[in-house]
């Protein structure tokens, strides 16, 4: 019997297309969480993101069998980032994990995920199999390749010294997670959570997480859900800008500015020779002449010295533009939720 004094620990899984697997995995999530009953009290909590096969139908019948059970339905396909939002909102644990349902990340990293967020008085603890003690098994090519690269390119961006942030499988401080705004849709709510979490100063920290498609893979042929590459590079690339914007402008008007301090040295070279060819053979300076004639022999130098020059000025003036706009809104946003903070533990101790 589940005592009151226990945690609540509440798991959210997103499914999606996925009746192949569906009833199986649930069921070793649910089996799991009892062998813990003497340490947590528990409820799963399965968001259908407009399953468009018989995904709504099992985890009805999953309903009715298992009581730490329970999920919300979608009326159409919303995205990772609609069902997350939707699931923190209906949650009610002191904890809460988020799995994928193909158990790519197997149950016990439940446990190991929240003694970490235990011990360390985080916020969030990621799982992550880049860091030491991390391992990927049985992941096809490709999507390892796309995953470490999206990462790395992440990390390069992001505040901290994460080595993954696109991770699904993650426990939150409960309050937290469910007071935090999301706006995010899609895939890009994984590295918004971190953003924003990092903006109130909310401790993040990793621990190390085993990635093995084995257990999903028993099962492709019969799935019909999975991962759009494209849509997964998109997303990772607005991540990025969403931690640092001004280095897309930055980095790019760095370049541009060493193309046109080149080329300007040329125009300037040109200019100056043919005000010495003019001198030696009339004995005056006559500066507009020998632009004209500089001009004349080398257009594409001028043209091109004088349009870079210009893109540079456009492009590093975009990034101090953006680097304020990020200050403006970090400070707004730490702000906001401060004050959302403070009205809650106000009319908490009004109840």
């Amino acid at each position: 019997m589940d005592s009151p004094s226990l945690p609540l620990i509440s798991v959210i899984l997103p499914v999606y297309n996925e009746e192949a697997l569906l009833r199986e995995h649930v069921i070793k999530v649910v089996m799991h969480l009892r062998s813990l009953q003497d340490q947590l009290r528990a409820e799963v909590l399965l968001v259908n993101d407009g399953s468009t096969d018989g995904s709504a139908d099992i985890a009805d019948q999953l309903v009715l069998e298992y009581p730490e059970v329970n999920v919300i339905h979608h009326p159409c396909n919303f995205g990772l980032g609609q069902a997350l939002k939707f699931g923190f909102a209906n949650t009610k644990g002191d904890y809460v994990v988020t799995l994928d349902v193909d158990l790519s990340y197997d149950v016990h990293h439940i446990e190991e995920l929240l003694e970490v967020l235990k011990e360390s008085h985080a916020k969030i603890v990621l799982a992550s199999p880049y860091m030491p003690g991390g391992s990927i098994s049985n992941v096809p090519l490709l999507r390892k390749t796309l995953s470490i690269l999206g990462n790395k390119f992440l990390r390069q961006f992001a505040h901290g010294s994460f080595s993954t942030l696109t991770s699904m499988v993650r426990v939150y401080d409960g309050p937290f997670i469910r007071a935090l705004d999301l706006r995010a849709m899609s895939m890009d709510i994984m590295p918004e959570m971190l953003y924003k979490s990092m903006v109130v100063r909310a401790k993040i920290v990793e621990a190390p997480g085993r990635l093995d498609w084995g257990p999903q893979l028993r099962f492709q042929q019969q799935r019909l859900s999975s991962m759009k590459i494209l849509r997964h590079v998109y997303s990772t690339i607005t991540s990025g800008f969403i931690f640092r914007p001004m280095l897309f402008f930055i980095v790019p008007g760095v370049l541009v500015g060493v193309f046109a301090a080149y080329v300007n040295f040329w125009m300037f070279a040109h200019f100056f020779n043919c005000v010495g060819e003019i001198k030696a053979a009339t004995g005056s300076l006559e500066y507009e002449k020998a632009f004209a004639m500089a001009y004349e022999r080398y257009p594409h130098t001028f043209v091109t010295a004088l349009l870079s020059a210009m893109l540079t000025i456009q492009l590093l003036g975009l990034g101090i533009i953006t680097a304020q706009n990020k200050r403006y809104f970090e400070e707004l946003f730490h702000l906001g939720s401060t004050d959302l903070q403070d009205l809650n533990i106000k009319m908490k101790a009004d109840d």
